[in-house]
């Protein structure tokens, strides 16, 4: 039997735009959107300048909108971004080739940077599984909260390798396919024997 699985990055290969800003600007609106990042403006560039990793960047993002938000609230905004706005984000060609691949039978496996919280609704309808990266989550007054911070590495680069191999056992596969945007794609491209980068643009 031929088994096929494609791996396909999220933001900025099935979508348009980086889902993760979008989605802060949905939730928070435009005032505190460019507030947030000119006050996080020295953490970005010192990311950009490779003093601190991306990681600790996106967590000076997160725990500035986020910080002790209620988990059910922060969930049902990521519910409302993925019907309301996340449809006109999506590339019509990396939908037509999601289509020809489920016609393959493939696995199709979304391994996406961004949180889990506003994608899990959108691949779930695709048939497809999500990796993605995960928030992390307190209790506070007998409420779950988010800390604004990463559970765990961000799912990132050599991260998602790590996360494909653990969940997916890569040598059964008769087929690898991988789409990507970005050099923080490169490793899981590399998995594959069929790699795409920048395919529908």
């Amino acid at each position: 039997m031929n088994r096929r699985i494609a791996l396909f990055d999220f933001d900025g290969t099935i979508t348009t735009k980086d889902t993760l800003l979008e989605f802060i600007r949905y939730d928070r609106g435009g005032l505190l959107f460019g507030l947030g990042f000119l006050l996080a403006a020295p953490w970005l560039a010192a990311w950009k300048l490779k003093i601190i990793s991306n990681q600790k960047a996106k967590e000076r993002v997160l725990s500035f909108f986020f910080r002790n938000r209620p988990l059910d609230d922060f969930q049902a905004s990521c519910d409302r971004f993925s019907t309301e706005m996340l449809p006109g984000l999506l590339r019509p060609k990396a939908l037509d080739e999601l289509k020809k691949l489920k016609d393959l039978d493939a696995e199709i496996v979304i391994v996406s940077a961004s949180p889990s919280n506003w994608i899990s609704k959108w691949a779930a309808s695709e048939g497809a599984s999500l990796i993605a990266t995960q928030l992390s989550v307190t209790t506070k007054k007998d409420r779950p909260v988010l800390t604004g911070s990463i559970e765990g590495a961000n799912c990132h680069g050599k991260e998602k390798v790590r996360r494909i191999r653990q969940q997916h056992p890569l040598d059964e596969y008769n087929e690898i396919y991988a789409y990507g945007d970005s050099s923080g794609d490169r490793p899981m491209l590399a998995l594959a024997k069929i790699a795409f980068y920048k395919p529908f643009r």
